[in-house]
């Protein structure tokens, strides 16, 4: 909402998380969460290249690459290797393990998808070849023996791209023990796209003397469990990163400054899939040009890869300046769709579908009425009648306006994504924030379909965006949920 006077967190001052870990723990965990950071070559990390035909038995540890082709001499896999045997406690309860890669050189096309897997047998960095996966060991499969894929994301190919994966489910099960005597994290990088002579991307090695370029493993965990089980590898699910937030006049903090690259660099630290924008203004004194598109455009630049957005004017006058609300996502969109309600100032829904883990995903944007709960409600029950005319499952996320006491319509027949994540121990905010307020209050959400069982919540954070003044990023906060989608 834009109409309501801006007012301050009250509480001691919590200064921007790095990432989304949070140091203030859900109810009933034990001990406080610990982040490592695995990165140093040959102690911590190592790396190879896969090639096929000619080069089928030559070793190339001294790269790190992927590229889809035909000809099996073009064709390479990147294998990854880091020691979460000797870094992390066996039976460390693991919140979250997440894989950075950083483009070095990429070839013409502005985008490819790669895929990252279960490496399932052990491998040799310097001995490692297409044909053999250490010295008188053949690989089961030629080219890598993968297990599970773990995660897509699209890579750009422009030198210094970050791209990060989410590898969760397999450092879990690496550190309880569960596959078999090593307790390493053996992971590979394949392109999934069709061959093409642009696919090739080389990614820096952990020998790059740039630390920031590196291939990284970030993992939190806290506390220790007698057996730790894997929510995603059992039953080929996978993670969905969803982000809700109300920038504030296209991009403005919480006192009213314009800072558009805060809110972008925000959104890259939370590295979400798809997300939900409200407030984007476009081609009025905001922002004279398109607005949305210069969020994709700032998007693709800090992220790599291509976005692909749908918006709904909030009045209801499609093609007319102002206020927009928008929806971001890193897969393709297999439909687009939105709708006016009958009541409000503010009063329209978009939507899109994408499709997750060859699961089909409704994701509608909405900004209810900042004037009238009369108006709100009636929105409400539209919105609630709209929605069901798309196929499950369906994610809607927006600044309602409005307490969830009063949202009916919608919890009646959707969850509330913080609320079921509070009441799991899975919801996550500053420590002077245990309501999850998004403003004054809780007005914004991420609702999520009750029919269909394919999303499985695994957490919600309310992210602290203050930076060193107190000052956070918008006069809203930002919602962040993951969820498994099976």
């Amino acid at each position: 909402m834009r109409i309501r006077v801006s007012a301050r967190c009250p509480g001691v001052p919590i200064r921007a998380l790095q990432g989304l870990c949070v140091m203030a723990l859900g109810a009933g965990t034990a001990s406080a969460q610990t982040t490592v950071t695995l990165s140093t070559a040959n102690t911590q990390v190592w790396s190879n290249t896969l090639r096929g035909g000619t080069y089928a038995n030559t070793n190339n540890s001294n790269t790190l690459e992927t590229r889809a082709a035909s000809d099996l001499s073009y064709q390479r896999h990147a294998l990854i290797k880091f020691d979460t045997q000797n870094t992390i406690p066996e039976g460390s309860s693991v919140s979250s393990a997440i894989l950075t890669v950083t483009v070095k050189e990429g070839s013409g096309d502005a985008s490819r998808r790669i895929g990252v897997y279960q490496v399932t047998t052990s491998w040799e960095e310097p001995e490692a070849t297409w044909n053999q996966r250490k010295s008188g060991m053949s690989w089961g499969t030629r080219g890598g023996d993968f297990g599970s894929q773990l995660d897509v994301e699209t890579v750009g190919n422009a030198s210094g791209t970050r791209v990060s994966f989410d590898v969760t489910a397999l450092v879990k099960q690496a550190v309880a023990g569960e596959l078999g005597t090593s307790r390493y994290t053996r992971l590979a990088l394949k392109d999934l796209d069709s061959a093409t002579s642009g696919s090739w991307r080389s990614y820096y090695t952990a020998e790059e003397g740039t630390g920031s370029d590196r291939p990284t493993l970030k993992v939190t965990y806290g506390g220790s469990s007698s057996t730790v089980t894997s929510t995603t590898t059992t039953t080929g699910g996978k993670t969905l990163r969803v982000l809700h937030w109300n920038i504030q006049k296209g991009g403005h903090d919480a006192n009213g400054s314009s800072d558009v690259d805060r809110i972008v660099s925000w959104i890259a630290k939370m590295n979400p899939h798809v997300i939900s924008i409200n407030e984007i203004e476009s081609f009025n004194s905001y922002y004279t040009g398109d607005g949305v598109a210069m969020y994709k455009s700032k998007l693709e630049s800090a992220m790599g890869g291509t976005w692909y957005t749908w918006e709904a004017q909030d009045y209801g006058v499609w093609s007319d300046k102002g206020l927009r609300s928008a929806v971001f996502s890193r897969y393709p969109l297999l439909s687009n769709y939105r709708h006016i309600f009958s009541a409000g100032t503010l009063k329209t829904v978009g939507g899109v579908m994408i499709s997750f883990n060859g699961r089909n995903i409704n994701f509608m944007t909405t900004h209810f009425d900042p004037y009238s709960a009369g108006a709100r409600q009636t929105q409400a029950s539209e919105l609630k009648s709209y929605m069901s005319g798309f196929a499950e499952d369906r994610i809607v996320c927006g600044d309602f306006n409005e307490q969830a006491s009063n949202l009916s319509s919608i919890t009646g027949s959707y969850y509330d994504a913080w609320a079921v994540a509070k009441s799991k121990g899975i919801a996550y905010a500053a420590s002077d924030n245990p309501d999850g307020n998004t403003r004054n209050s809780r007005i914004d959400y991420i609702f999520y379909s009750r029919g269909e069982q394919h999303l499985t919540l695994q957490k919600v954070t309310v992210v602290d965006t203050r930076n060193s003044s107190d000052v956070m990023a918008s006069d809203h906060r930002p919602v962040y949920a993951e969820f498994v989608v099976q």
